[in-house]
């Protein structure tokens, strides 16, 4: 799949730099500064991530974030996942690393949607653009519904 992923994008590419060369080199080159901008964040964040993975035991993640942890764990995982600010291109690949290291489905889904969706740390930005009743309204409809998600992926995947 990814084979043809990368077969596409060079396609479009090239057919891009056909129609305007101009445009498409100003792309690449805003697509470049993005990477660089993004590459240190994304660098310190992978070696935490690598670093936690590395001394944090499966058994341990099977304890706190496994099936058998149940709603407890489901608790522990938003609470981690509200309060934390990692994007998405980290958030996806560590929670297979906690899937494959024991971690339960239902778990994993109110963690991911609250790291999506639930902004603690954000909260005092969006006071200003949203307004306080707004804000507590967002975080706290989010905040439900991680967990009518992560129901909904423990009845589809099993």
């Amino acid at each position: 799949m990814t084979k043809y992923t990368y077969i596409t994008t060079l396609v479009l590419l090239i057919l891009s730099y056909v129609k305007d060369k101009k445009r498409t080199r100003m792309a690449l080159v805003k697509g470049v500064k993005s990477l660089v901008n993004i590459l240190g964040q994304f660098s310190a964040i992978l070696i935490l991530v690598g670093l936690m993975l590395t001394f944090i035991s499966p058994g341990t993640i099977s304890a706190i974030l496994g099936a058998r942890a149940g709603a407890a764990g489901m608790f522990v995982a938003s609470v981690l996942g509200s309060i934390t600010i990692i994007p998405g291109f980290v958030a996806f690949p560590l929670a297979k690393s906690l899937l494959d290291r024991g971690a339960g489905i239902m778990q994993i889904a109110v963690l991911l949607s609250t790291l999506m969706m639930v902004g603690v740390l954000t909260m005092p930005l969006e006071f200003r653009y949203l307004g306080r009743r707004e804000t507590y309204l967002r975080n706290g409809f989010a905040y439900l519904w991680s967990f009518v998600a992560a129901a909904i992926m423990g009845l589809v995947i099993r």
